[in-house]
């Protein structure tokens, strides 16, 4: 039977909107897939208080964003300066973390945590469950509404937002979703901040 993952994203929720979000999907353990486990305007996502604020409500967590996280701190996971979600699934690292994540959901009903509200905008989504899919997971997100949505329905509605969808007479099936995703990627990826900028 396929390893079931969700996941969800944090956004503005206070804690016991977040808890609700969880209990209603029956949500046993939260993996933390953010590169920086904290939250200067929403301080209940930080790590540590996060964490204990789970355990005192019988969830699980740990911390993948080493493995799983959206920022690399290696040079050659970035293409101008983007993170190279394709590249990043390559690495040996990221793939150890994925095994976690299926090993995981053979005893916990897991989560995947990031801080976007829209599964699209967010690694945990165009990195990290399309990594789990590929795998042979069966991975749904967690809507801020309460809703579920597969992450098939997510890649359809990836491939009508791009414009490459059934009429695009130049991509054919697979491709068509491969350069989606890339193009997506593009848009929502963590940028490395410009150093002249930053210089101003």
């Amino acid at each position: 039977m396929a390893a079931e993952v969700l996941t969800i994203g944090h956004s503005t929720l206070d804690y016991e909107q977040f808890l609700a979000l969880l209990r209603a999907a029956n949500v046993n353990a939260i993996a933390d897939v953010r590169s920086l486990p904290s939250s200067r305007n929403y301080p209940q996502f930080n790590r540590e208080m996060l964490k204990e604020e789970l355990k005192q409500d019988g969830i699980a967590y740990v911390f993948l964003g080493s493995e799983l996280g959206g920022r690399p701190k290696s040079p050659e996971f970035y293409c101008e300066g983007i993170a190279d979600y394709e590249k990043m699934a390559t690495d040996n690292n990221f793939k150890a973390g994925i095994d976690r994540v299926l090993n995981g959901a053979e005893k916990y009903r897991i989560a995947l945590m990031c801080s976007e509200q829209n599964p699209l905008d967010c690694h945990r989504c165009l990195l990290v469950g399309r990594a789990l899919v590929e795998r042979g997971a069966k991975v749904s997100h967690i809507l801020s509404n309460g809703r579920e949505i597969s992450h098939e329905q997510i890649e359809e509605q990836l491939i009508r937002e791009c414009g490459h969808g059934a009429n695009d007479f130049f991509s054919q099936g697979k491709d068509r979703l491969i350069e989606a995703y890339r193009e997506r990627s593009r848009k929502v990826s963590y940028r490395k901040p410009d150093p002249q900028i930053a210089a101003e």
